[in-house]
């Protein structure tokens, strides 16, 4: 038998809201802000989705919500240069989503900044230096 990691999935609070977020990235993602469940193709075949809470109660009925930030995932976007993090970085923070580290030069050879999206998780955004 073989097994392939194809998709990851988040959970979100409003899904309006965290999809915003994600096509300021530069995801295309259909407009579907309304619906429970959300899925979009990635290059190279990879998914990724969004579901409600709701959606989770429905798979769980005992599911209750994590605090915010008690996620343990982290998603990463490559940016074409430093400047773009920089760039992109302002943007998400000047339309109200959090940064949780304000960009610098990382000791490993990137531009690098983290995010928090709407319901709590970490989003990297980097670009190589130089």
């Amino acid at each position: 038998m073989a097994v392939k990691f194809d998709f990851i999935g988040l959970l979100v609070a409003d899904m309006g809201r965290s999809l915003a977020f994600y096509r300021r990235l530069g995801l295309d993602i259909p407009a579907a802000d309304t619906e429970q469940h959300v899925e979009v193709t990635l290059d190279g075949g990879f998914r990724l989705a969004w579901d409600t809470e709701e959606v989770a109660r429905q798979i769980d009925p005992d599911f209750t919500p994590p605090p915010a930030r008690a996620g343990r995932i982290s998603l990463a976007f490559r940016c074409d240069s430093p400047a773009d993090v920089d760039r992109v970085h302002a943007e998400l923070t000047a339309s109200g989503h959090e940064s949780h580290r304000e960009p610098w030069d990382a000791f490993w050879g990137q531009r690098y900044a983290i995010v928090y999206d709407p319901d709590g998780n970490s989003v990297d955004l980097y670009a190589a230096l130089g």
